[in-house]
């Protein structure tokens, strides 16, 4: 505010103003810088005493803190420095320069008397401009001059008289201006010459810190979240943070008000609409609160709002004058978070019934420029919930609800669709979010739903629809353990592929691999190995995305559970491990029964790099755990799938789980429990033989072990040499029941060759061992012995000997069995290995699945408490985008929290 001392009147013999019109002296003074204000040095260094730049341009918004920066540097400079605070009445040319000369005079700027104007003057004498330039060049000491609010001064003869000054005042002018616009003078000549030194709203943005030392200044000590929260909300804007603190310093409980606050019923709503909407066009005013509704957007969905085509002006216009409107390149734009939530609330207000339409109006845009998620958002908020159906149906994107990196978001958008909305799209989605929740009735029932109303119309005119139960039809399948169902499904997406436009297909390949992954899950649980391995690979060796990177990683982890019951343990983990890594890890192909896998190298140990899909991978390493007698890490991992598992009710799942569980207890000696736990706690359309081949071995070891031999051989009476892992283990037990005979009959009854790894051989040779030793022939059995020690030894498979014991003891003592035995299954140093034979290889270290530099860099900065939004902020990353990375952490380390994945990172060196 003006006082009156400020105002002082001159005679006719004193340059200046005319006598009656004031001099406002207020305006060549700088401002005082306030108690709370917050210095910071990165800025003011950017100004620095001498950048070497005669023009330092200093743009940003109201409120951006640019005076008070330029009055800070100004203070610390150590030296005088003209001020000129621009008005509007500065548009003529004689009044501007009228107070540019009192600005330099009264800064102690040495000028000759001569050198004065008459601000009623109509224009400048250019002689005299050329006399001020060059008395400036002959200065020893370069004067200084600020300009703040240079955006008032609208007048380009204004602007060309500075810019000639300031070419030829040469060394002896340094000129730093403050304004929220860009300035009428040729900085593109300054830029490309390297004398302009820019500090623009970016750099004028608070940083967290520097948000934190602010509120401190103002009282307030908040928490690290909290001030993150409040920098995010505000952009670091240097206005509403002080705002924002006055207001909060009167609040019982700040941090909460600061959560909380209402923004446009608060002095930020005041400020910004004075000084940011008040005064604006009609136009512009009106394209502002309709545009409120959007996150971004560009011209064309603007003008699609106001029904006008003025859109890209005004936006390039708001732009220019920094009035909280961002450009973000490719012609699309976003309002300022608080700017946005103020329109919203003053849209609201004026013109109540105008939301719904404008959401509507952006809604149909959207879908006809192919943005589903933005379509989703917009007609959900408008209430059209049928034709966000539609849209989610007939762009083929129901596999979007299950896989990607919007698949939450489209649930929790979708999962409020109202009772009211009815059809066969809003029946679709609904069964889809059932089966996604693994809630069976409801979700077949939907679907039953869907498809009575499908097969009232023609299936030409839905073909979309249909593909999309057919979808939903597979995981229905796999989750009620029907094969038959699931191959209908997939022959009728089959047929229906040849009538979708191929674009759909090709922009949506979740579909497929969802599809496929359900088909080859339903197979693999009626036990068709071969078929389910064929349709998973063809998933696993799809190209990746983001879109298909659930199916993918489901696929390889139930084919490492395939590997696992066909005897291959390190291929199983490896697979596994792969997948988690992020590589495409071709297993080595399969060497048959007896030899050694010499290409495929000593495994690394489980636990590490695991995917999340439906716990398989952890399931399967757990037991490969059991398997190597590494009962803890078995354990640990079980105990991590617990909760998953009981929340999925897949029956592959829930099998794979009950069987290494079952198998955990019984060598931890815990017979009873094993045998409950060894009975998957799902309903399926039809019985898994390799489910219950695997129950049935873990009832019958749970009766030999409280001594019911004849029960425990009862129970296998039924195993066929088909399932050679079932066989095997089946064998075991008959045998130490006292049914030699039997044992050794279905042990020959397994075909040489196939797919059976060493796991299944392994346990073969100790079979056929064991009945050679009881019947004498000592030659034969350590032959075996040694047989199934040099396939073991390489898988570190210790399981199979340790339940052979205790009748083989006896034969690792003797020396050849001994050394093949030594440093991996029994104590002592390995000795060389007979000529031949693959040296045995030494428990691997704990072996790290590689982290992404930028995983490791979200980890960083998750040991240091910081929130998703603030790495988001500190990596210049959307939240999405960190979110992403996060899960690709946690799945590296084997890990669903936070604390955990930091406390693993630590353990394992990486932080």
């Amino acid at each position: 505010m003006v006082t009156v001392s400020a105002v002082v009147e001159t005679d006719e013999d004193t340059p200046g103003l005319p006598l009656g019109d004031p001099f406002l002296r207020t305006r060549i003074v700088p401002p005082t810088l306030p108690a709370t204000f917050l210095r910071r040095p990165r800025l003011v260094e950017r100004l620095g005493p001498a950048p070497g730049t005669p023009l330092t341009l200093v743009n940003g918004p109201a409120g951006a803190g640019k005076t008070l920066l330029a009055a800070d540097w100004a203070a610390g400079l150590g030296r005088p420095v003209a001020w000129l605070t621009a008005e509007a009445g500065d548009e003529r040319p004689a009044v501007f320069w009228t107070y540019v000369l009192q600005a330099l005079r009264g800064s102690g700027t040495p000028l000759r008397p001569a050198l004065a104007v008459r601000p009623d003057a109509p224009g400048v004498d250019p002689r005299l401009l050329e006399a001020l330039a060059a008395e400036l060049c002959e200065l020893a000491e370069p004067a200084v001059l600020v300009i703040d609010e240079f955006d008032r001064v609208t007048s380009p003869e204004v602007a060309e008289q500075l810019a000639l000054v300031l070419r030829h005042a040469g060394p002896g002018l340094r000129l730093v201006i403050g304004t929220r616009t860009e300035p009428l003078m040729p900085l593109h000549g300054y830029r490309l010459a390297g004398r302009l030194t820019e500090i623009r709203a970016a750099e004028l943005a608070f940083t967290r810190e520097e948000a934190g030392a602010l509120l401190d200044l103002h009282g307030l000590s908040l928490s690290a979240d909290a001030v993150g929260a409040l920098v995010d909300r505000t952009r670091g804007w240097a206005a509403g943070l002080r705002l924002c603190a006055l207001a909060a310093r009167e609040s019982p409980d700040p941090e909460a008000y600061l959560k909380d606050f209402e923004a446009d019923r608060s002095t930020v709503a005041d400020f910004l609409l004075a000084e940011v909407l008040k005064g604006r066009s009609e136009e512009a005013q009106d394209l502002l609160l309709r545009v409120s509704v959007l996150t971004r957007f560009d011209p064309g969905l603007a003008n699609a709002l106001t029904g006008r085509i003025d859109a890209e002006p005004l936006l390039c216009a708001l732009v220019r004058e920094n009035a909280f409107v961002e450009a973000l390149g490719h012609s699309s734009y976003r309002l300022h978070p608080l700017f946005r939530e103020i329109l919203r609330a003053h849209l609201r207000e004026r013109l109540p019934a105008l939301e719904p339409e404008l959401h509507r109006r952006a809604a149909r845009w959207l879908r006809r420029s192919g943005s589903l998620y933005e379509t989703l958002a917009h007609s959900t908020a408008a209430g059209e919930w049928g034709f966000a159906a539609d849209a989610l149906v007939e762009d083929l994107a129901m596999g979007q609800l299950f896989t990607g990196l919007r698949s939450d978001d489209l649930v929790r958008l979708c999962s409020a669709m109202p009772p009211e909305a009815t059809g066969t799209a809003p029946e679709l989605v609904r069964a889809a979010l059932d089966l996604s929740r693994y809630d069976l009735p409801r979700g077949l029932a939907h679907l039953r739903r869907a498809g009575e109303q499908l097969a009232d119309s023609p299936a030409s005119e839905a073909p979309e629809a249909q593909l999309g139960r057919a979808l939903l039809e597979a995981l229905a399948a796999r989750l009620t353990g029907c094969p038959v169902r699931a191959e209908r499904a997939a022959e009728a997406a089959e047929r229906l592929r040849q009538e979708v436009p191929a674009r759909l297909l090709e922009g949506h390949p979740e579909h497929g691999a969802l599809l496929g992954t359900h088909l080859g899950s339903a197979l693999l649980w009626a036990g068709r190995f071969e078929d389910a391995r064929a349709t998973l690979t063809s998933v696993a060796e799809s190209s990746r995305s983001d879109s298909v990177a659930l199916p993918l990683e489901e696929s390889r982890e139930h084919l490492a559970l395939i590997d696992h019951l066909n005897g291959w343990p390190g291929r199983a983990e490896r697979r596994v491990l792969a997948g988690a890594a992020g590589t495409e890890a071709e297993p080595p192909p399969e060497p048959g029964p007896g030899r050694a896998d010499a290409s495929a190298g000593p495994a690394p140990v489980p636990g590490l790099g695991l995917g999340p899909g439906l716990a398989l991978g952890r399931i399967v390493l757990a037991a490969v755990a059991v398997d190597r007698d590494e009962l803890d890490r078995a354990r640990a991992l079980l105990d991590e799938t617990a909760q998953l598992d009981a929340a999925t009710h897949d029956p592959v799942t829930s099998a794979g789980r009950a069987l290494a569980l079952g198998r955990l207890l019984l060598v931890e000696g815990h017979p009873r429990a094993a045998a409950a736990a060894a009975h998957p706690a799902v309903a399926a359309a039809v019985d898994s033989p390799w489910a219950s081949g695997h129950e049935a071995l873990v009832v019958s070891a749970a009766h030999l072990a409280e001594g019911r031999p004849e029960q425990a051989a009862e129970l296998l009476g039924d195993v066929t040499p088909d399932h050679p892992a079932v066989a095997v283990e089946a064998a075991r037990i008959l045998l130490d029941a006292g049914r030699a005979e039997a044992a050794a009959e279905l042990v020959d009854g397994i075909r040489a060759g196939g797919r059976a790894g060493p796991a299944v051989t392994v346990r073969a040779a100790l079979v056929r061992a064991h009945v050679a030793e009881e019947a004498g022939d000592g030659d034969t059995a350590r032959k075996l012995v040694a047989q199934a020690l040099l396939d073991a030894r390489r898988e570190r498979l210790r399981r199979p000997f340790l339940d052979a014991r205790p009748w083989i003891r006896h034969l690792l003592a003797v020396p050849p069995l001994r050394e093949l035995a030594a440093g991996w299954l029994t104590p002592g140093p390995a000795a060389a290995a007979a000529p031949g034979a693959a040296a045995a290889d030494p428990a691997p270290p704990l072996a790290v699945v590689g982290l992404s530099e930028r995983e490791r860099d979200v980890l960083r900065r998750l040991a240091l408490m910081m929130s998703t939004e603030e790495i988001a902020a500190d990596l210049y990353l959307s939240v999405n985008t960190v979110k992403t990375h996060l899960k690709g952490a946690y799945r590296k380390l084997a890990v669903n929290r936070r604390n955990d994945a930091v406390r693993r990172a630590r353990e394992l060196g990486l932080l």
